[in-house]
């Protein structure tokens, strides 16, 4: 905290100096404005424009926003004045002169002082902004607004009256509440399986008492037999007396007592059911009062998108499908990250631009298709569609060989579907360019690991030109499934019954080795055959075989994957509740959780998507080619920035970590500076003085020294058009200041050196 703050301080004392230099170039502007002639006061205007933007970006950087916010007011109103959609008049001018005064003031006043003229500074820009809705919807700026007289207001029309219908009772209850009650209730199983597992030992007690009653029963005659032929008035008679009275006594002790661990047993079954019926019945319950229709989450999916589309200068219509379909609250909270990511990439670099698309021969307007259904009992399906471009497998190919996730050799016999699950690896990326909103490789990748947590798969299909279509399979319940009991190497693991296709007992004859890998046939299909503990790399033998030559196999599935795994015994299926890992075993591979059994053993319950891809995890070989040697030479980055706050934050965030800087001040500096040294990274702003950053990083591309630096964008400038162009011209990765967070600049610096 005190390097950030003191560095805050440096930056603050820095852009004060900045912002006098810009607050007197606009003054000095102003004041030549008024007489200056047209030719030449259509400079004057862009030099104030430029003054302004710069002064809005080194604002930002330190996070004043009163200052940023007049600035954007101010570029607005000279856009305008540029554009020749607004005419400069001197009430105007008094208008900008005061804005600009004021933003002399914020910049030197102290934080607490500034949010006092808060209200100053949001009516000033109510004014300038009320200059350009004047030139489109109404007078000049100044003029009076219209309002009807009292004469002419058209009297209220009286409305009939609506009965009052009764509604019932609400109750208004917390979410957090909502789900302390749904734990509590989801809790109930663990005593639920305790009651059942004791009935089962009392059924086996009652078994025992049984067995033991037919062989007193059935030593009787030889009792008697005994009595009958023995001299009872001996002394040894007297003692055989006794013990033929004690083993009569005995037996009618074990009828009682068979009588009433019979009775026990009756009744425990009996309070078992009972237990059972209110125990799911209140669990359907609150799961109900937990359920909530879809609309609530696609509805501000759709919006977003709309935003969004309008923000990238698209256009888009989102329909929405299942609305009404209602699953587990919590289920729809987890998933609004997953569907943000996947509209991201579908808008940022999914569907064509509209002009595109209609050289195309499609909609102008692109279209978003978000749909759920459920698909039985325990799960529903979601399925997120575009009519975009579709992925481009070539692309998605090369980016896979080259981070060393299949050899060029491998690559080339996959088929599409193979190809297209790439996408969802960690930095792998179809897009050109990398910006705040996607193309860093992350997002599905994401996606796919949140979905995974949850319990659910998620597939991916696309076609060349026609778009792209992610089918989502999630379960109805985030915390208790159907599980089945398995047996492997003597631990025992809790399989989601949604995830076994069939178990199956194999002949040892229908085993093959194809590679070095075992495989079975099963219903005519040749399926991966694994022992399920070395998969989970536990010692043991392996799976014993019957005496008849057949093993179990358990074949399990999710979408269009599956795979047999041998097991020692299949025991039983049940309800189960499923109890996080914790934050210290947040990502264990192959477990999605553990549950506690009736009889107190904690059973870890797997996830069947990691299992699935044990017949893959052989690493490809990289090609020697492709393999970047280890460099020890510190990178070194140059930063291209006018603006002094901006070019010390970007620098001090750099330096920090651990990167060699040279900062330069405009596009000419820089590319002398790459011309004479060695570069490993260029970070440049856009609107520069002599030379813009589009044009600094063209004369990289044209020269056959610089053209494969990797070269990224930091600029305030967010529209479509300035992102075409920062792709038109090889820029490798476009930062929008609006939202930038340091950690954004640092990933995409590391991804690209």
């Amino acid at each position: 905290m005190d390097n950030k703050d003191e560095l805050l301080k440096r930056l603050l004392v820095t852009f004060r100096l900045e912002a006098d230099e810009h607050v007197k170039a606009m003054l000095a502007g102003l004041a030549e404005l008024s007489g200056a002639a047209p030719a030449r006061r259509q400079e004057i205007v862009e030099v104030i424009f430029r003054e302004a933007h710069s002064l809005k970006g080194a604002a930002r950087a330190v996070k004043i926003t009163p200052v940023e916010s007049l600035c954007q007011s101010l570029e607005n109103v000279f856009t305008a004045l540029r554009e020749q959609q607004l005419s400069f008049s001197m009430p105007l001018g008094e208008l900008i002169t005061q804005a600009v005064r004021l933003i002399e003031d914020l910049a030197a006043a102290e934080a607490e002082k500034s949010r006092e003229r808060q209200p100053e500074v949001a009516a000033l820009i109510r004014r300038l902004d009320g200059t350009l809705r004047s030139r489109r919807t109404g007078p000049r700026y100044g003029a009076a607004a219209v309002t009807p007289s009292a004469e002419t207001r058209t009297p209220p029309v009286e409305q009939p009256a609506t009965p009052v219908i009764a509604t019932p009772p609400v109750v208004r209850v917390t979410t957090a509440r909502l789900d302390d009650v749904m734990r509590q209730t989801e809790e109930l199983l663990s005593p639920r399986l305790a009651i059942a597992q004791r009935a089962a030992e009392l059924r086996a007690v009652n078994g025992l008492m049984s067995s033991w009653r037919q062989r007193a029963t059935a030593i009787r005659p030889a009792r008697r037999l005994v009595e009958h032929h023995v001299h009872l008035q001996s002394k040894g008679g007297r003692e055989l007396r006794r013990l033929l009275d004690y083993l009569d006594a005995e037996e009618l002790g074990i009828r009682t007592l068979a009588d009433r661990v019979a009775g026990l047993a009756r009744a425990v079954q009996d309070d078992r059911r009972s237990l059972a019926v209110t125990v799911d019945g209140l669990l359907e319950d609150v799961k109900d009062l937990q359920l909530l229709p879809c609309s609530s989450l696609f509805d501000v999916i759709a919006r977003l998108g709309r935003e969004l589309a309008r923000e990238q200068g698209k256009e888009v219509d989102v329909q929405v499908q299942g609305g009404n379909v209602e699953i587990d609250r919590r289920l729809l909270d987890e998933m609004k990250d997953p569907l943000v990511h996947l509209l991201r990439n579908a808008i940022d670099h999914g569907l064509e631009n509209p002009d595109l698309r209609v050289r195309k021969g499609k909609p102008r307007q692109g279209l978003l298709t978000l749909s759920v259904a459920p698909v039985d009992s325990g799960r529903v399906t979601m399925m997120f569609r575009d009519d975009g471009a579709g992925v481009d497998l070539d692309r998605l190919k090369a980016q896979a060989i080259e981070r060393g996730l299949v050899s060029g050799e491998d690559a080339e016999r996959l088929d599409a579907d193979a190809i297209l699950q790439f996408v969802f690896r960690s930095g792998v990326s179809t897009s050109p360019l990398i910006t705040n909103v996607s193309g860093r490789g992350l997002g599905l990748a994401i996606v796919r690991d949140k979905i995974e947590r949850l319990g659910g798969s998620v597939h991916i299909v696309s076609q060349a030109g026609a778009g792209t279509g992610f089918h989502i399979v999630l379960p109805v319940s985030v915390s208790t499934l159907r599980g089945v009991l398995v047996e492997a190497a003597g631990r025992r693991f809790i399989v989601p019954s949604s995830n076994i296709d069939r178990v199956v007992r194999c002949s040892t004859e229908s085993i093959r080795s194809v590679k070095n890998r075992e495989t079975v046939a099963i219903d005519g299909n040749t399926l991966s055959l694994l022992q399920l503990h070395a998969v989970l790399g536990l010692s043991g033998p392996d799976q014993a075989v019957s005496p008849d030559g057949h093993v179990l196999v358990a074949v399990l599935t999710n979408g269009s994957m599956r795979t047999a795994f041998r097991v020692d015994t299949v025991l039983e299926e049940m309800d189960v509740l499923v109890k996080p890992l914790g934050p210290q075993l947040q990502r264990v591979r192959n477990v999605a959780g553990a549950s506690v059994l009736g009889t107190g053993e904690v059973v870890p319950v797997l996830n069947v998507q990691d299992l699935l891809k044990a017949p893959f995890d052989a690493p490809a070989t990289r090609p020697a080619a492709s393999v970047k040697p280890v460099s020890k030479r510190r990178m070194h980055v140059l930063v291209a920035e006018d603006s002094i706050t901006s070019r010390a934050l970007l620098k001090n965030i750099l330096e920090s970590a651990g990167y060699a800087v040279t900062t330069a001040v405009d596009g000419i500096d820089a590319f002398t500076l790459l011309k004479t040294g060695q570069f490993d990274l260029v970070v440049s702003d856009v609107d520069m003085p002599r030379m813009s950053g589009f044009d600094l990083i063209a004369k990289m591309r044209a020269d056959a020294a610089l053209g494969d630096i990797p070269a990224v964008l930091v600029t305030t400038l967010d529209s479509r058009e300035h992102r075409e162009r920062g792709v038109d011209v090889g820029a490798n990765a476009y930062i929008v200041k609006s939202s930038f967070d340091q950690s954004d600049l640092l990933e995409v610096v590391r991804r690209l050196i």
